[in-house]
Protein backbone atom coordinates (compact mmCIF):
# COMPACT_ATOMS: atom_id res chain seq x y z
CA UNK A 1 0.00 0.00 0.00
CA UNK A 2 1.34 3.67 -1.00
CA UNK A 3 2.75 5.82 1.87
CA UNK A 4 2.06 8.74 -0.41
CA UNK A 5 -1.19 10.88 -0.40
CA UNK A 6 -3.34 12.28 -3.08
CA UNK A 7 -1.46 16.06 -2.88
CA UNK A 8 2.18 14.30 -2.70
CA UNK A 9 2.34 14.74 1.01
CA UNK A 10 3.67 11.02 2.86
CA UNK A 11 1.57 10.16 5.67
CA UNK A 12 4.90 9.02 7.20
CA UNK A 13 6.35 12.87 7.15
CA UNK A 14 5.60 12.88 10.93
CA UNK A 15 6.17 9.65 12.28
CA UNK A 16 9.44 7.60 13.33
CA UNK A 17 9.82 4.65 14.45
CA UNK A 18 9.92 5.40 18.50
CA UNK A 19 6.98 3.94 20.65
CA UNK A 20 4.18 6.77 20.53
CA UNK A 21 2.01 8.81 23.01
CA UNK A 22 -1.34 9.64 21.98
CA UNK A 23 -2.35 13.43 21.94
CA UNK A 24 -4.01 12.47 25.94
CA UNK A 25 -0.25 11.47 26.80
CA UNK A 26 -0.84 7.93 27.00
CA UNK A 27 2.07 5.53 25.24
CA UNK A 28 0.37 3.06 22.47
CA UNK A 29 3.36 0.98 23.83
CA UNK A 30 5.89 -0.95 21.29
CA UNK A 31 3.61 -0.92 18.17
CA UNK A 32 4.90 -0.53 14.63
CA UNK A 33 2.86 2.19 13.22
CA UNK A 34 3.78 1.66 9.91
CA UNK A 35 2.73 -2.19 10.27
CA UNK A 36 -0.51 -0.83 11.46
CA UNK A 37 -1.43 1.62 8.73
CA UNK A 38 -0.37 -1.32 6.34
CA UNK A 39 -3.12 -3.42 7.77
CA UNK A 40 -5.48 -0.92 8.54
CA UNK A 41 -7.74 -1.96 5.47
CA UNK A 42 -7.72 -5.74 6.56
CA UNK A 43 -8.30 -4.66 10.37
CA UNK A 44 -11.78 -2.85 9.13
CA UNK A 45 -12.68 -6.10 7.30
CA UNK A 46 -11.65 -8.18 9.64
CA UNK A 47 -13.70 -6.38 12.49
CA UNK A 48 -16.95 -6.06 10.22
CA UNK A 49 -16.46 -10.09 9.84
CA UNK A 50 -16.37 -10.70 13.39
CA UNK A 51 -19.10 -8.16 14.64
CA UNK A 52 -20.98 -10.08 11.48
CA UNK A 53 -21.15 -13.08 13.98
CA UNK A 54 -23.16 -11.51 16.29
CA UNK A 55 -24.61 -8.10 14.41
CA UNK A 56 -26.41 -8.70 11.14
CA UNK A 57 -25.76 -5.56 8.85
CA UNK A 58 -25.76 -2.23 10.79
CA UNK A 59 -22.40 -1.69 8.54
CA UNK A 60 -23.03 2.25 8.52
CA UNK A 61 -23.11 1.85 12.10
CA UNK A 62 -20.25 -0.11 13.03
CA UNK A 63 -17.75 2.75 10.56
CA UNK A 64 -19.23 5.13 12.72
CA UNK A 65 -18.75 3.71 16.04
CA UNK A 66 -15.14 2.74 15.26
CA UNK A 67 -14.82 6.55 13.94
CA UNK A 68 -16.02 7.53 17.36
CA UNK A 69 -13.79 5.14 19.17
CA UNK A 70 -10.36 5.88 16.35
CA UNK A 71 -10.52 9.64 16.97
CA UNK A 72 -10.45 9.38 20.82
CA UNK A 73 -14.52 10.56 20.98
CA UNK A 74 -17.80 9.83 22.07
CA UNK A 75 -21.10 9.22 20.04
CA UNK A 76 -24.80 9.02 20.44
CA UNK A 77 -26.76 6.15 19.28
CA UNK A 78 -30.67 6.46 18.51
CA UNK A 79 -32.93 4.24 17.55
CA UNK A 80 -36.09 2.25 18.39
CA UNK A 81 -35.96 -0.73 21.27
CA UNK A 82 -34.48 -3.92 19.51
CA UNK A 83 -32.12 -3.15 16.82
CA UNK A 84 -28.58 -4.54 18.94
CA UNK A 85 -27.47 -1.12 20.02
CA UNK A 86 -26.22 -2.20 23.24
CA UNK A 87 -25.02 -5.78 21.84
CA UNK A 88 -22.82 -3.86 19.21
CA UNK A 89 -21.10 -1.74 21.79
CA UNK A 90 -20.93 -4.97 23.74
CA UNK A 91 -19.21 -6.83 20.95
CA UNK A 92 -17.32 -4.47 20.25
CA UNK A 93 -15.39 -3.69 23.32
CA UNK A 94 -14.76 -8.06 23.62
CA UNK A 95 -13.32 -7.67 19.92
CA UNK A 96 -11.20 -5.12 21.05
CA UNK A 97 -10.48 -6.77 24.56
CA UNK A 98 -10.95 -3.47 26.64
CA UNK A 99 -12.84 -3.39 29.92
CA UNK A 100 -16.87 -2.48 29.55
CA UNK A 101 -19.14 -1.49 31.89
CA UNK A 102 -22.96 -0.80 31.38
CA UNK A 103 -25.13 1.98 33.34
CA UNK A 104 -28.68 1.52 32.81
CA UNK A 105 -30.05 4.96 32.89
CA UNK A 106 -33.05 5.44 35.03
CA UNK A 107 -34.66 8.27 37.18
CA UNK A 108 -33.65 7.30 39.75
CA UNK A 109 -29.76 7.17 39.22
CA UNK A 110 -27.22 8.95 41.39
CA UNK A 111 -24.20 10.77 40.43
CA UNK A 112 -22.57 8.52 42.78
CA UNK A 113 -23.67 5.96 40.79
CA UNK A 114 -21.64 6.37 37.94
CA UNK A 115 -18.68 8.21 39.26
CA UNK A 116 -18.55 6.27 42.48
CA UNK A 117 -18.35 7.62 45.92
CA UNK A 118 -16.16 7.54 49.42
CA UNK A 119 -16.83 4.96 51.46
CA UNK A 120 -16.17 4.49 55.19
CA UNK A 121 -13.91 1.48 56.68
CA UNK A 122 -12.83 0.50 59.87
CA UNK A 123 -8.88 -1.20 59.54
CA UNK A 124 -7.63 -3.74 61.99
CA UNK A 125 -7.35 -1.26 65.01
CA UNK A 126 -10.56 -0.10 64.88
CA UNK A 127 -9.64 3.35 63.38
CA UNK A 128 -12.15 4.74 60.74
CA UNK A 129 -10.94 6.11 57.52
CA UNK A 130 -12.25 7.00 53.97
CA UNK A 131 -12.00 5.08 50.81
CA UNK A 132 -13.15 5.88 47.21
CA UNK A 133 -15.12 2.98 45.81
CA UNK A 134 -14.27 3.80 42.22
CA UNK A 135 -18.19 3.79 39.62
CA UNK A 136 -18.65 2.62 36.37
CA UNK A 137 -17.06 4.99 34.76
CA UNK A 138 -13.63 3.99 35.43
CA UNK A 139 -13.35 1.72 32.50
CA UNK A 140 -12.24 1.93 28.77
CA UNK A 141 -15.98 1.80 27.38
CA UNK A 142 -18.92 2.72 28.72
CA UNK A 143 -22.08 2.42 27.38
CA UNK A 144 -25.09 4.43 28.99
CA UNK A 145 -27.81 3.35 27.91
CA UNK A 146 -31.18 4.64 27.55
CA UNK A 147 -29.40 8.14 28.91
CA UNK A 148 -32.31 10.61 28.49
CA UNK A 149 -33.93 8.39 31.01
CA UNK A 150 -31.70 9.53 34.11
CA UNK A 151 -32.02 13.01 35.44
CA UNK A 152 -30.07 16.30 34.43
CA UNK A 153 -27.87 15.43 37.72
CA UNK A 154 -26.88 12.38 36.55
CA UNK A 155 -26.26 13.28 33.19
CA UNK A 156 -23.95 16.19 34.03
CA UNK A 157 -21.82 13.48 36.10
CA UNK A 158 -20.21 12.48 32.73
CA UNK A 159 -19.71 15.71 31.26
CA UNK A 160 -16.32 15.91 33.16
CA UNK A 161 -15.20 12.61 31.90
CA UNK A 162 -16.26 13.23 28.23
CA UNK A 163 -14.19 15.96 28.32
CA UNK A 164 -11.46 15.98 30.46
CA UNK A 165 -10.74 12.08 31.04
CA UNK A 166 -10.75 12.70 35.13
CA UNK A 167 -13.29 12.25 37.73
CA UNK A 168 -13.06 15.07 40.43
CA UNK A 169 -14.60 13.89 43.96
CA UNK A 170 -14.33 16.65 46.98
CA UNK A 171 -10.44 18.01 46.61
CA UNK A 172 -9.01 14.94 44.98
CA UNK A 173 -8.97 14.40 40.61
CA UNK A 174 -8.93 10.58 39.51
CA UNK A 175 -7.68 9.81 36.04
CA UNK A 176 -9.60 7.60 33.63
CA UNK A 177 -7.50 5.28 31.95
CA UNK A 178 -7.41 5.45 28.52
CA UNK A 179 -8.73 5.09 25.87
CA UNK A 180 -12.16 5.93 27.09
CA UNK A 181 -15.45 6.19 25.24
CA UNK A 182 -18.67 6.62 26.53
CA UNK A 183 -20.88 5.69 23.70
CA UNK A 184 -25.13 6.32 25.24
CA UNK A 185 -27.94 5.11 23.47
CA UNK A 186 -31.66 7.10 23.50
CA UNK A 187 -35.13 5.77 22.82
CA UNK A 188 -36.70 8.34 20.21
CA UNK A 189 -39.69 6.88 20.78
CA UNK A 190 -40.53 7.64 24.28
CA UNK A 191 -41.22 11.31 25.96
CA UNK A 192 -42.52 10.54 29.22
CA UNK A 193 -40.38 9.98 32.09
CA UNK A 194 -37.14 10.92 30.17
CA UNK A 195 -34.66 14.43 30.28
CA UNK A 196 -33.42 15.89 27.03
CA UNK A 197 -29.49 15.96 26.81
CA UNK A 198 -29.07 19.50 27.38
CA UNK A 199 -27.11 21.19 24.27
CA UNK A 200 -23.97 21.45 26.11
CA UNK A 201 -23.94 17.75 26.63
CA UNK A 202 -24.73 16.69 23.24
CA UNK A 203 -22.33 18.97 21.34
CA UNK A 204 -19.64 16.54 23.75
CA UNK A 205 -20.41 13.57 21.38
CA UNK A 206 -18.74 13.48 17.97
CA UNK A 207 -20.98 11.91 16.31
CA UNK A 208 -25.05 11.02 16.40
CA UNK A 209 -25.63 7.58 14.96
CA UNK A 210 -29.09 6.78 13.73
CA UNK A 211 -29.70 2.87 14.05
CA UNK A 212 -32.93 2.25 11.35
CA UNK A 213 -34.33 -1.28 10.87
CA UNK A 214 -32.95 -4.18 9.14
CA UNK A 215 -33.71 -5.16 5.76
CA UNK A 216 -36.49 -8.16 5.26
CA UNK A 217 -33.24 -10.36 4.11
CA UNK A 218 -30.92 -9.30 6.93
CA UNK A 219 -34.22 -9.84 9.42
CA UNK A 220 -34.33 -13.50 8.05
CA UNK A 221 -30.76 -13.69 8.91
CA UNK A 222 -31.28 -12.53 12.45
CA UNK A 223 -34.32 -15.03 13.28
CA UNK A 224 -32.39 -18.07 12.00
CA UNK A 225 -29.64 -17.24 14.05
CA UNK A 226 -31.17 -15.86 17.36
CA UNK A 227 -34.20 -18.13 16.85
CA UNK A 228 -32.03 -21.59 17.06
CA UNK A 229 -29.46 -23.33 19.60
CA UNK A 230 -26.47 -21.01 17.97
CA UNK A 231 -24.84 -19.12 20.39
CA UNK A 232 -22.43 -16.36 18.54
CA UNK A 233 -18.80 -15.93 20.11
CA UNK A 234 -16.30 -13.36 18.84
CA UNK A 235 -12.31 -13.37 18.74
CA UNK A 236 -10.10 -10.65 19.90
CA UNK A 237 -8.46 -8.66 17.53
CA UNK A 238 -7.12 -5.43 18.99
CA UNK A 239 -5.84 -5.03 22.71
CA UNK A 240 -5.34 -1.27 23.83
CA UNK A 241 -2.02 -0.20 22.21
CA UNK A 242 -3.42 -1.04 18.84
CA UNK A 243 -6.40 0.97 19.48
CA UNK A 244 -3.78 3.86 20.90
CA UNK A 245 -1.71 3.24 17.89
CA UNK A 246 -4.43 3.76 15.64
CA UNK A 247 -5.50 6.88 17.34
CA UNK A 248 -2.06 8.28 16.58
CA UNK A 249 -2.83 7.39 12.92
CA UNK A 250 -6.02 8.86 12.35
CA UNK A 251 -4.65 12.48 13.68
CA UNK A 252 -1.43 11.88 11.65
CA UNK A 253 -3.60 11.52 8.23
CA UNK A 254 -2.45 14.31 6.09
CA UNK A 255 -6.05 16.76 5.10
CA UNK A 256 -5.63 19.18 1.91
CA UNK A 257 -6.37 22.62 2.53
CA UNK A 258 -9.18 22.60 0.10
CA UNK A 259 -10.98 19.75 1.67
CA UNK A 260 -10.31 21.21 5.01
CA UNK A 261 -11.78 24.82 3.54
CA UNK A 262 -14.24 22.13 2.33
CA UNK A 263 -15.08 20.89 5.82
CA UNK A 264 -15.09 24.58 7.49
CA UNK A 265 -17.46 25.84 4.82
CA UNK A 266 -20.05 22.87 5.73
CA UNK A 267 -19.81 24.24 9.39
CA UNK A 268 -20.12 27.86 8.60
CA UNK A 269 -23.21 27.57 6.28
CA UNK A 270 -25.41 25.82 9.07
CA UNK A 271 -24.98 29.42 10.90
CA UNK A 272 -27.69 31.61 10.20
CA UNK A 273 -26.21 34.56 11.06
CA UNK A 274 -23.49 33.65 8.34
CA UNK A 275 -25.79 32.54 5.52
CA UNK A 276 -28.36 35.09 4.33
CA UNK A 277 -30.03 33.34 1.69
CA UNK A 278 -29.01 30.28 2.25
CA UNK A 279 -30.74 26.59 4.35
CA UNK A 280 -29.57 28.01 7.32
CA UNK A 281 -31.26 31.11 7.55
CA UNK A 282 -34.34 29.40 5.99
CA UNK A 283 -34.28 26.86 8.49
CA UNK A 284 -31.69 26.76 11.39
CA UNK A 285 -31.90 28.99 14.49
CA UNK A 286 -28.75 27.87 15.67
CA UNK A 287 -25.84 26.76 13.91
CA UNK A 288 -22.76 24.34 14.78
CA UNK A 289 -19.99 25.33 17.01
CA UNK A 290 -16.37 25.52 16.16
CA UNK A 291 -16.00 21.86 17.93
CA UNK A 292 -17.90 20.61 15.14
CA UNK A 293 -15.21 21.79 12.48
CA UNK A 294 -12.59 19.99 14.16
CA UNK A 295 -15.07 16.32 14.41
CA UNK A 296 -15.71 16.62 11.04
CA UNK A 297 -12.23 16.70 10.24
CA UNK A 298 -10.91 14.23 12.49
CA UNK A 299 -14.19 11.60 11.32
CA UNK A 300 -12.85 12.64 7.89
CA UNK A 301 -9.73 11.49 8.65
CA UNK A 302 -10.95 8.81 10.43
CA UNK A 303 -12.90 7.38 7.45
CA UNK A 304 -10.05 8.03 5.08
CA UNK A 305 -7.77 5.31 7.34
CA UNK A 306 -10.47 2.78 7.90
CA UNK A 307 -10.65 2.69 4.14
CA UNK A 308 -7.23 1.91 3.30
CA UNK A 309 -6.13 5.57 2.35
CA UNK A 310 -3.52 8.03 3.20
CA UNK A 311 -5.58 11.12 2.39
CA UNK A 312 -8.81 12.54 3.18
CA UNK A 313 -11.30 12.68 0.10
CA UNK A 314 -14.42 15.26 -0.74
CA UNK A 315 -16.47 12.06 -0.03
CA UNK A 316 -15.18 11.33 3.47
CA UNK A 317 -15.95 15.33 4.66
CA UNK A 318 -19.66 15.25 2.85
CA UNK A 319 -20.16 11.49 4.12
CA UNK A 320 -19.49 12.72 8.23
CA UNK A 321 -21.25 15.78 7.70
CA UNK A 322 -24.87 13.87 8.66
CA UNK A 323 -23.67 12.26 11.94
CA UNK A 324 -21.36 15.59 12.65
CA UNK A 325 -24.02 18.12 12.39
CA UNK A 326 -27.39 16.31 12.81
CA UNK A 327 -27.49 17.11 16.83
CA UNK A 328 -25.63 20.48 16.47
CA UNK A 329 -28.13 22.19 14.64
CA UNK A 330 -31.39 23.53 16.33
CA UNK A 331 -34.50 23.40 13.25
CA UNK A 332 -36.56 26.62 13.48
CA UNK A 333 -40.67 26.63 13.15
CA UNK A 334 -40.58 27.12 9.22
CA UNK A 335 -38.50 23.79 9.15
CA UNK A 336 -40.82 22.03 11.24
CA UNK A 337 -43.86 23.16 9.46
CA UNK A 338 -42.43 21.60 6.44
CA UNK A 339 -41.57 18.32 7.97
CA UNK A 340 -38.24 18.83 7.03
CA UNK A 341 -35.03 16.59 9.52
CA UNK A 342 -32.38 17.87 10.44
CA UNK A 343 -30.78 15.68 7.46
CA UNK A 344 -33.14 17.21 5.48
CA UNK A 345 -31.28 20.43 6.14
CA UNK A 346 -27.32 19.00 5.73
CA UNK A 347 -28.40 17.74 2.65
CA UNK A 348 -29.27 21.42 0.96
CA UNK A 349 -26.32 22.66 2.57
CA UNK A 350 -23.58 20.19 1.11
CA UNK A 351 -25.59 21.01 -2.26
CA UNK A 352 -25.05 24.93 -1.38
CA UNK A 353 -21.43 24.31 -0.35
Amino acid sequence: MAATGKGGRSLWDSVDESPKTSHTGNSSGHVDLKKVYSQMKNTYADLRAEVGRVIVGQEDVLEQVLIAIFTDSHALLEGFPGLGKTMLVRTLSSIMDLKFRRIQCTPDLMPSDVTGTYIIEEDASGKKKFRFEEGPVFTNILLADEINRATPKSQSALLESMQERQVTMGTTTYKLDQPFFVLATQNPLEMEGTYPLPEAQVDRFLLKIMVDYPSFEEEDKVVQMYASEFTPRVNKLLKKDHVLAIQDLTRKMPISSDIRSQALKIVFATRPSKSQKGAAAKFLDYGASPRASIGLVLAAKARALLNGRNYVSSEDVNAMAYPVLRHRIILNFESERKGMSTDDVINQILKEV
